[in-house]
């Protein structure tokens, strides 16, 4: 397809983030990393290839598969969901769910986000794939799409299995793109609420969680424990425009990783910050329309061109090398009409981003043609 091309100099750098080493935290956990969860930069890493289970944490990647089929139109939160003797009868964490009894897909996900419910999330693996072993298989499919090498599932839920393992890098991949559906966040972030049930009585949920409620900005996402993964926790944490996506895994205690997250937490806050380098909001130019009402039209990126920076670190100069695509009317506010490579001093493209228009252009009719015409002839005089 024809591409107009433009180039756009503004200042900045995209600079690789200082990366902390090995244990220099002093972290208890036997696996940790810190990612920016815009960009997918490592912060901090600990033995972050490291194969171990991984617990209820198992569920981030189930809640992911949940939250693509509601935004896919498989689901919608309101749907009823059955549950069956399979369901009802899942040990570990649960919420007493009994067989027979119909629940909406929303009280599900609010039990296995706050409570890390088993029977719910098992209920809700057969409402999606019909039975446990074909969502599995599902969630194994993903991860491998996700390009996780090091991540196997034995079972939506995460109790023991040996073949049931991942590592606290595709943890974070995994939550970083369970946080792409922002939906889920007004599950994760719950600290108590509760289930009725279907004959009134009510179920007491309280996030297993504890950093929801004692850390500011702490709004997902999952914990785990088992006697073979030990005490596990996902987290991810806001403030201002950063946001960032925490992993332990093999904590001794529940207060353990808890202490571990906070530190990786507070450490990403006290030293990095998110700069945005391109704004949404700004034009990058304007471009012609062929066969339209109007002539031409302002280009926009589809999302913020961020980078994370250390604290000390100034932005330096990149340039956009914007390719847009032939635009013919009618087309619709939010298409995406090409893309803004952007690239460093070096001539290096370090990211590519999609930019769109943000009005509706409407096809020319006999009199827009005559005007334009008109202003044509005009011009030349």
């Amino acid at each position: 397809m024809k591409k107009l091309m433009l180039t756009l100099i503004v200042a900045s750098l995209f600079i690789p983030a200082v990366k902390a080493e090995g244990d220099s935290l002093n972290l208890s956990s036997e696996a940790a990393i810190l990612m920016d969860a815009e960009s997918g930069k490592i912060l901090y890493e600990k033995n972050t290839q490291e194969q171990l289970p991984m617990a209820s944490m198992t569920k981030i990647m189930s809640m992911l598969l949940i939250m693509e089929n509601i935004e896919e139109g498989n689901l919608t939160y309101e749907d009823k969901v059955l549950i069956s003797e399979n369901a009802s009868g899942m040990g570990g964490s649960q919420v007493f769910l009994q067989a027979g009894e119909e629940y909406t897909v929303s009280d599900l996900l609010k039990c296995i986000a706050v409570s890390s419910a088993n029977d719910a999330v098992v209920a809700m693996a057969e409402k999606i794939s019909g039975s446990v072993d074909a969502f599995v298989t599902l969630m194994n499919e993903r991860a491998k799409e996700l390009g996780l090498e090091n991540t196997n599932f034995a079972n939506p839920h995460g109790l023991d299995d040996e073949n049931h393992h991942s590592t606290a890098y595709d943890m974070a991949v995994m939550a970083r793109e369970l946080l792409k559906h922002e939906d889920i966040l007004k599950y994760t972030s719950i600290y108590e609420d509760y289930l009725t049930k279907p004959d009134g009585s009510q179920v007491w949920l309280v996030n297993t969680n504890r950093l929801v409620r004692f850390y500011d900005g702490v709004d997902g996402l999952k914990t785990g424990y088992t006697t073979e993964a030990g005490y596990c926790l996902t987290a991810t944490a806001k403030k201002s425009d950063l946001r960032l996506i925490s992993v332990v895994m093999a904590s001794s205690s529940a207060e353990e990783r808890s202490s571990d997250t906070s530190t990786l937490l507070t450490y990403g806050f006290n030293s990095f910050k998110n700069n945005i380098i391109y704004s949404k909001d700004k034009s990058l130019g304007k471009v012609k329309v062929e066969k339209g009402k109007i002539e031409e039209i302002d280009v926009y990126l589809k999302e913020d061109a961020t980078e994370i920076l250390s604290v000390t670190e100034k932005p330096s100069d990149y340039s956009f090398n914007i390719k847009v695509d032939k635009i013919v009317s009618p087309v619709k506010a939010g298409t995406v009409v090409g893309t803004a490579e952007i690239i460093d001093n070096n001539g290096n493209i370090v990211k590519e981003a999609e930019i769109i228009v943000k009005e509706d252009i409407e096809k020319a009719g006999f009199f827009d043609y005559l005007k334009q015409s008109f202003k044509f002839i005009t011009s030349g005089i």
